[in-house]
């Protein structure tokens, strides 16, 4: 109590000193610069559920105002879906109007159809959120970066490794703020469990399943749609299909269940792997795998993700021991080990870690760690908090944008995660297992990974 009454004691004093100390940011660092007493102009690229929820993050923070949303879509309706309601650049423009106009009578959210073109027009924009479906991920960041706009993307960072590796390397150059929207990673169970793992509670980690009961959107669709339907009234869909050579519109891809397809979404795996991985990559400091392989669940067309996977990340530790992660999705689980309580069951989306002295279970996306057997639970010493706590995974990269230190999820992080998330994909999408050689980015022996390694790109949106 202490604590949050000295902060809010200290935000209170500070916010009145910013008022009276605003300086334009023109004069403390060009264009690239956000002073920390200044708003944070944001525009938001891709908006249908998941970047109408990220809208509502952003609005919650005082010193950062939505000004634009670009979608190839004026408005998706997403009754059947979880999002529930509908989206669209028009309809959560005018939510965002609704929010900032009773302060600002004259504010107007601009609605872009085009992102490139928003980012050409666009003077006073300082970021970009991306909330797009993954084939554009790259392209809107890449896009975004050299236009010298801080980025939130995300996850997966990319749909391929090659642009993953490029987004690193750009962002890396530009010095700009970036996050990748892996909410879990700035949880503080997120943080407890690195540093149980760090400190040794479980002992030396020997193991690591990761789990999600995720499946297919279009559980009954054995194949992509060989019929095509009418274009939706307000949706531009050659830019939609971005990068992709377009295929005929049909409800099975768009809005949402565009993720059970290759050519514009990395199914399960690339939804929850950069979640789900994250707790094991962080803590444990863990690079490229040396070997994956991945197996589907039941047969699966092609170009479409399974109904459900299994999945084995080999990792060569050096002196401290090989490790492997397996990875499971659409119900498949681990067998629930002796060490825990009886009665006590997995949770349905999870992590498992298997020590020497015992095991930890955390829920997904960087859920509450617990100790197993209850006797090693009831002896250990927690380790105390080594790493910062988060105030939230926006506020996080809003203040690295104002000059703060770099967001947890920053994109060199980001695109590690998500290289080993879709090494999964590439060993999934050939069958064959994968030797990785990390600094020749190739799949040894394997040259049908080559195209999904470097993805296929159709004239004029070459990164």
């Amino acid at each position: 109590m202490t604590d949050s009454l000295s902060r809010r004691s200290w935000l209170k004093t500070s916010s009145v000193f910013a008022a009276a100390t605003i300086v334009p940011r023109s004069v403390l660092g060009g264009p690239k610069h956000v002073a920390p007493s200044d708003r944070v102009n944001v525009a938001l690229v891709g908006a249908g559920g998941r970047g109408f929820q990220n809208v509502r993050e952003l609005m919650k923070l005082p010193d950062v105002r939505v000004v634009a949303v670009a979608d190839p879509a004026e408005q998706w309706d997403l009754s059947d879906y979880y999002y529930r309601g509908t989206a669209g650049r028009a309809v959560v423009a005018a939510e965002i109007e609704r929010h900032y106009r009773p302060s600002d009578p004259k504010f107007r959210c601009q609605q872009h159809v085009d992102y490139r073109r928003m980012l050409e027009t666009a003077a006073d924009l300082d970021a970009i959120l991306c909330a797009t479906p993954d084939h554009l991920h790259a392209h809107v960041s890449l896009s975004a970066m050299r236009a010298g706009k801080h980025v939130y993307c995300e996850k997966p960072l990319t749909h391929n490794i090659a642009e993953a590796r490029l987004v690193a390397k750009v962002a890396r150059e530009t010095g700009l703020a970036t996050q990748m929207g892996n909410q879990g990673h700035s949880r503080d169970t997120m943080r407890s469990t690195v540093e149980f793992i760090r400190g040794g509670v479980i002992g030396d980690v020997q193991e690591v399943h990761a789990w999600v009961p995720a499946t297919r959107w279009n559980p009954t669709l054995l194949s992509p749609p060989a019929e095509h339907q009418a274009i939706p009234k307000g949706l531009d869909w050659d830019l939609w299909c971005g990068p992709r050579t377009p295929v005929g519109f049909h409800s099975a891809y768009a809005p949402v269940s565009w993720r059970d397809f290759w050519r514009f979404g990395c199914g399960a795996m690339g939804d929850f792997g950069c979640h789900d991985l994250d707790s094991a990559v962080w803590s444990l400091e863990l690079d490229a795998p040396q070997r994956v392989e991945m197996r589907s669940a039941g047969k699966v067309h092609p170009e479409m993700a399974p109904h459900g996977e299994i999945g084995y990340f080999d990792f060569d530790r050096g002196d401290q021991g090989d490790l492997r992660i397996t990875w499971y999705s659409g119900g498949l689980r681990p067998p629930t080990p002796d060490a825990l309580a009886p009665g006590t069951k997995l949770p349905s989306r999870g992590v498992l870690f298997v020590g020497t002295k015992g095991v930890m279970v955390c829920g997904g996306a960087g859920g509450q760690p617990d100790v197993f057997p209850l006797a090693l639970r009831d002896s250990v010493t927690i380790p105390e908090p080594s790493l910062p706590r988060s105030p939230g995974h926006h506020r996080d990269w809003v203040d690295a944008i104002k000059g703060g230190p770099p967001a947890s999820s920053e994109f060199q992080y980001a695109a590690k995660l998500t290289e080993i998330t879709l090494l999964g994909l590439v060993a999934l999408q050939t069958g064959e297992v994968i030797d990785w050689d990390a600094e020749q980015m190739k799949a040894i022996g394997t040259p049908s990974a080559e195209p999904i390694v470097n993805g296929e790109y159709r004239e004029g949106w070459r990164l």
